[in-house]
This record gives structure tokens, sequence and C-alpha cells, in this order.
């Protein structure tokens, strides 16, 4: 499933020549991301209540466009992959009709002392959702 994040670019988050600074896109990313869980019904809140964490691995930007303050971004999310261990989430922002920047995100999944766990055995649940969103 592909989900649509709308982010109003805020005036603190451009630079002196009044462009958004690369390093807010990362964010955007993240918020994007936690809409996209809590969407498919299993957020970062679930997943922590649950013992699992699961912290940026990788991280790819391509900016295409500038972007400025009030811009509204509407930024895709999917999960390009997964592999039970790793999740792999593909965005592309837009304004308007241009693309800003493509992007992915690799993340892990670790328990509660900080160690990698295969969610086939430990959250089948959430193994079962992110196969199935991998594959639309």
């Amino acid at each position: 499933m592909v989900t649509h994040f709308i982010r109003r670019v805020n005036y603190y988050e451009t630079d002196k020549m009044q462009c958004t600074h690369h390093s807010n896109y990362v964010r955007f990313m993240e918020e994007a991301r936690v809409d996209y869980l809590d969407k498919i019904g299993y957020g970062f809140k679930r997943m922590e209540s649950e013992g699992l964490a699961s912290p940026v691995i990788g991280i790819d930007l391509q900016f295409k466009k500038t972007t400025t303050f009030d811009d509204l971004i509407d930024i895709s999310v999917r999960i390009k992959s997964f592999s039970g261990v790793r999740v792999e989430f593909e965005y592309v922002m837009k304004h308007g009709k241009d693309i800003v920047c493509l992007a992915s995100s690799m993340h892990c999944f670790l328990d509660k002392s900080g160690k990698p766990v295969s969610l086939k055995r430990t959250s089948p649940e959430l193994y079962e959702l992110l196969i199935s969103e991998s594959k639309e």
C-alpha cells in the first residue's frame, strides 16, 4: 500500500537562501513513516509496547528541486522490500506535480536488550503484515 502524508515546510526549516535545509528531509521521512505504520495498524507505540525497536541503519536521499517556507510536500511512502530482518521504505516527495526528493530508509528490528530479532519468530503478526505490504 502507498500512503500519503502532507507536510508543510516551517520557516525555521529553511536556510539563508530561503530553501528547506536538506537535513529536514530526514525528519519528514520519519514523520511520514510513523504515519504509514499507524495507517497500516502497527504503529511505533504498539511496536515499542511489545518490546521492539526499529532503528535506521541506512538512508538515501536524492534532491531534485528545492522547497521553501509554507510549501506543502506530499510524501508518498511504501515498503520497497522486507526480508524478515530488515525493511526498506521508499519515499517520493512532491510539491505540486514536481518531484522534490526521492529517498529510502533501511531499518532492522531489535529487542529490548538491543539484539537483532527475526520478526517471524518474535512478532508473527507484524511479520505477516510487512510481508503483505511489501508485495503490494
